[in-house]
């Protein structure tokens, strides 16, 4: 484990190449084990902002099995890092955050959803000089969100939340930039999907 989190401290390829491991085994592992009719994933992009710091952008991908609490429990991954947000043009703090989930969906068949979310995972600081390898740039993560997912009569899934990190850090116990607030917007579609947008298709109740 050491040597393997050594690789990704020294060699960001060896960072994407996990990143891209992971999402093909969770697409892997949801695609043999689904029901394509009435099992849900929603797969899009993520768009993540810790307050007073960073912008962080990604991918998200969420779960939900026709078997266990259908389209009520979801089980996700997520992948942010401001690589796609506030350091992609400027000197900032390289950092990356893997992100496992379960949430609870509210009000099943309506259009405005109220959900919960429970979520942990790694975070990794890359500061671009040795110098600063006295500071901590590693942590597990923690953290709860509360928001609303807009379900349209389509695939089309938009979702906005407010979360709360437990785990943060001041450089020396902890990454110094992994703040408690953040909120994020996640734009999703339903792979599973297949019914016309209008044959075959419920209309939703508001």
């Amino acid at each position: 484990m050491s040597l393997f989190l050594s690789e990704l401290k020294y060699k960001p390829n060896a960072m994407l190449k996990s990143t891209t491991f992971l999402i093909f085994f969770f697409l892997t592992f949801f695609v043999h084990f689904s029901n394509a009719q009435t099992s849900v994933l929603d797969v899009g992009i993520r768009l993540q902002q810790t307050v007073n710091l960073y912008n962080e952008n990604g991918i998200a991908f969420n779960y939900s099995c026709k078997k266990l609490r259908n389209d009520k429990l979801y089980f996700g991954f997520s992948y942010v890092t401001s690589r796609l947000g506030t350091a992609l043009h400027s000197n900032a703090i390289k950092q990356d955050n893997y992100l496992v989930s379960a949430g609870w969906y509210f009000r099943r068949k309506h259009i405005i959803r109220p959900i919960v979310r429970v979520n942990t995972g790694y975070f990794s600081a890359s500061y671009g000089d040795k110098m600063f390898d006295v500071l901590s740039r590693k942590s597990l993560l923690l953290s709860a969100d509360i928001g609303i997912c807009f379900q349209t009569n389509t695939p089309l899934k938009v979702s906005t939340s407010l979360g709360y990190n437990f785990i943060t850090g001041d450089g020396l116990s902890g990454p110094g930039t992994l703040y408690p607030l953040f909120y994020q917007l996640t734009i999703s579609w339903n792979l599973f999907d297949q019914k016309p947008q209008q044959a075959g298709r419920k209309k939703l109740k508001l």
